[in-house]
């Protein structure tokens, strides 16, 4: 199992260039915020709830980024916010 740490590492540099902010709650689980590439003070994309305890292997810590990205990819509104939404999270 990785460390808090290296998990922070692996999702918040798989989407630069982009600014994305990794963070783990009392409860364990995590948020995670992507930024806009031109004000990287608005969020494109938060995620709550994600079950870290999920992200056991390289496969799950890689569905987790694909499916992030590809809400990222999607989003037209502001902010979309999910709270464990989907099977990767």
């Amino acid at each position: 199992m990785l460390s808090e740490l290296e998990l922070r590492s692996i999702i918040e540099g798989s989407f630069l260039p982009k600014r994305c902010e990794c963070t783990k709650a009392e409860d364990a689980s995590l948020t995670i915020k992507v930024y806009d590439d031109r004000d990287r003070d608005r969020v494109d994309l938060e995620v709550k709830g994600i079950n870290a305890d999920k992200l056991d292997s390289s496969r799950a810590i890689c569905n987790l980024i694909t499916g992030l990205r590809e809400d990222l990819k999607h989003t037209h509104a502001p902010v979309l916010q999910r709270v464990g939404a989907r099977g990767y999270y």
